[in-house]
């Protein structure tokens, strides 16, 4: 065997056996997944009114006399179109209630449970910060204000800030 053949030889042994420690470091040893860690996400939902009660349902036909029971059946008509729901009523003013110094959570169900659905919330202290966890946070003013009259399509805003703000 000549020199080159030699060489020719361990550079082909040595290609094999780096391509097979490669396959063995590669194989089976994929690095552990990294978990991201858990966020919990709470989100205040605004409930709408439920809608108001279906019409009652027209009387049923009565039972057609013993003459009419052997006639042959007329065709039948074609159903007439249903007649458009008549249209929402004026909305009623109400009184919209004092919610500062509340909790924040609690001013909202106060509010819902006053008629008012539309609801917007501002950080107090103009920090921009979200409002994740509602029960952290104090109302301190409110737009419009307590005891003024208005409709429940009016937005309410509600200025609070963090329980442990200064």
């Amino acid at each position: 065997m000549t020199w080159k053949e030699a060489a020719s030889t361990a550079t082909s042994r040595l290609c094999v056996l780096a391509l097979a420690a490669l396959a063995t470091v590669s194989c089976g040893s994929t690095p552990p997944a990294q978990s991201a860690p858990a966020v919990t996400v709470f989100a205040t939902v605004t409930a709408t009114p439920p809608p108001a009660p279906a019409q009652a349902a027209p009387a049923a036909p009565a039972a057609p006399d013993a003459a009419e029971a052997h006639a042959p059946a007329a065709p039948a008509a074609p159903a007439a179109p249903e007649a458009p729901e008549a249209p929402a009523k004026a909305d009623k003013v109400k009184v919209i209630p004092n919610v500062v110094g509340m909790n924040h959570q609690r001013a909202q169900d106060r509010l819902q449970a006053a008629g008012f659905y539309r609801l917007r919330e501002v950080d107090a202290t103009g920090q921009k910060r979200l409002m994740v966890w509602d029960r952290n946070w104090v109302v301190q003013s409110q737009s419009p204000k307590a005891g003024s009259r208005a409709s429940s399509e009016t937005v309410i805003t509600l200025y609070s800030k963090k329980k442990t703000d200064p």
